[in-house]
């Protein structure tokens, strides 16, 4: 079940970057000066986490957390 949600986490942050000047998904305006363009990387940031652990490497958001 967590493969699964990260999957679709995946599928949406790609349609987010797919689409980043339709004004209907955006959650900062681009227009804005250096921090416009920010949730576009944390999109991309989220993109090669959910890549990285479908692939079996646990980098990013997905990793062991050490006690």
């Amino acid at each position: 079940m967590k493969k699964f949600g990260i999957i679709l986490l995946a599928l949406l942050s790609i349609i987010y970057l797919l689409n980043p000047t339709a004004g209907i998904f955006e959650l900062l305006p681009d227009n804005i000066p250096f921090i416009g363009n920010v949730d576009e990387g944390l999109a991309a940031y989220i993109l090669y986490s959910c890549i990285e652990y479908v692939r079996g490497r646990q980098i990013g958001l997905f990793r062991e957390r050490e006690k």
